[in-house]
């Protein structure tokens, strides 16, 4: 069932991270007043009383599943157990709650990392499954996998409004830059910004990018993303079945930039004109993740925000919360 009530209350999980917050602010700017969302501290999704009895008590009608423990290739490669069991533990929970408690739609969001590591470009939704994943974080996809086909199986046995959304790279205000779990474009972003006037004679320091840099990535703004859940929300189920019958779309902008020309780009906009090296002897990943948008498409939905947009944006945010770590 469609969301048509601005009254409609709506559950977004995890609603304080990057994601999180910008699908909560984009659906107050939209209108929708009846908002909830728990913190980690005062609800961990994970254990499936506690989230039963959250469900019973608050008797969402939307959900929006976009807690989930997240990082880069390296915080996937140090903590496999946890990316993976943190992750399956959650979905599970709340998806067996919401349907228990007949929610009108749950929303679940994905990612792309669950198509195969050498998957035709631009990836669609049918070549999931269709080869081996990428090996730095086959513990995350293998869980946002079984979260999407969770989703499936409620619809295919007991008509549960389920869908799931796979969007490419997020980045945006409210991202994560700690280098240790950080995705790439945080990291670089950081790293450009640090490396200003950082060498010893003054000038700028070179900024050190993971493997060859050749690898292509498709990077989309949050809140984009959050225009996509809250078009999707409203979108009527008949419709969505009709260009996804499995209930999966992925979200995307179209097009795509090796790590090389995003350095360039992140230099441009953080001012930093100092060296750009490579270390060989890290992975490069997934050496292309451009995803069909075809399914989006033909629903009527596209992604607005310019990526020299979105980083600059990125970037302002991330010097605002610099200056004021330094006034504490």
């Amino acid at each position: 069932m469609r969301l048509t009530s601005s009254d409609a209350k709506i559950y977004v999980a995890g609603h304080r991270g990057m994601v999180g917050r910008a699908i909560w602010s984009h659906l107050e700017e939209a209108g929708y007043t009846n908002l909830i969302g728990r913190t980690s501290e005062a609800l961990d999704l994970r254990d499936p009383q506690a989230t039963r009895a959250f469900f019973k008590e608050e008797q969402p009608d939307f959900v929006v599943l976009a807690a989930a423990r997240v990082g880069g290739i390296l915080a996937n490669d140090r903590y496999p157990a946890d990316f993976i069991g943190d992750n399956l533990a959650i979905e599970q929970s709340v998806i067996r709650a919401a349907h228990e408690t007949g929610v009108d739609r749950l929303l679940f969001l994905g990612s792309t990392c669950i198509y195969p590591k050498h998957a035709d470009q631009p990836m669609s939704e049918e070549s999931l499954l269709t080869g081996p994943l990428e090996p730095t974080n086959q513990w995350y996809a293998v869980a946002k996998i079984a979260g999407h086909k969770l989703c499936e199986a409620y619809h295919r046995q007991h008509g549960d409004d389920m869908l799931t959304l796979m969007p490419t790279n997020l980045y945006g205000p409210g991202d994560d830059f700690d280098l240790e779990t950080s995705h790439v474009l945080p990291a670089l972003l950081r790293k450009a910004h640090e490396a200003k006037g950082a060498a010893p004679d003054g000038s700028d320091a070179p900024v050190t990018l993971w493997g060859t840099g050749e690898p292509k990535r498709e990077f989309l703004y949050a809140q984009d993303l959050a225009d996509a859940v809250r078009f999707v929300l409203e979108t009527p189920e008949e419709a969505i079945r009709e260009v996804a019958p499995e209930g999966m779309l992925n979200v995307g902008v179209g097009e795509d930039l090796s790590i090389n020309d995003l350095m360039a780009l992140i230099q441009e906009v953080v001012g930093h004109d100092g060296p750009i090296e490579h270390d060989p002897s890290k992975p490069d990943g997934t050496p292309r993740k451009l995803v069909d948008t075809s399914r989006l498409d033909a629903l009527g939905w596209e992604a607005e925000t310019s990526l020299r947009e979105g980083l600059q944006n990125t970037y302002d945010w991330y010097r605002e919360q610099e200056a004021l770590s330094v006034q504490r």
